[in-house]
């Protein structure tokens, strides 16, 4: 968003505060009118600012205790073809495109080390993936965040 300014990051900040606040909730609790914050809210879902929230939802808690990084070598004539393979495999979390040795990178939730192998199995058997290395998640260190950078935008210190 280029338009994005301290205001939104104070609003966006209280909504990792309070998740499921109302926008009165918010209004009252910012010093906004609701006009306003309706309005900003209605302009990040209209330039998907925000995240679904599937992206909430921990794959342990759907019974896939393991995730893997998958880093994949693809044939850069069928990129996306294997883009959107991968996409129709449900275990495949997200996928980012890299520069560099590696084409792909690639989170997987799997249930247990068998089911990890087959996920495997299924990305290898991509046309166009050419190879694959495969690391397993032992912790997650550091959550997905982006709660310091809204401080900072908001200029207040990180929490």
């Amino acid at each position: 968003m280029t338009d994005f300014d301290r205001t939104d990051a104070r609003l966006l900040l209280a909504l990792c505060d309070k998740p499921r606040a109302t926008g009165v909730e918010l209004a009252n609790s910012l010093g906004l009118s609701r006009n306003t914050v309706q309005a900003r809210l209605t302009r990040w879902e209209d330039k998907e600012a925000l995240t679904p929230i599937d992206h909430r939802v921990r794959p342990r808690s759907l019974g896939y205790a393991l995730q893997a990084f998958v880093t994949t070598r693809v044939d850069q004539h069928k990129l996306s073809q294997v883009t959107d393979h991968l996409e129709t495999i449900p275990e495949v979390l997200e996928v980012f495109g890299l520069s560099g040795a590696s084409d792909m990178h690639i989170r997987i939730a799997a249930v247990d080390a068998d089911d990890l192998y087959r996920v495997a199995g299924l990305i290898l058997e991509v046309p166009g993936v050419e190879r694959t290395n495969m690391s397993i998640a032992m912790s997650e260190l550091i959550p997905y965040r982006t709660k310091p950078l809204l401080d900072r935008a908001s200029g207040r210190q990180s929490s």
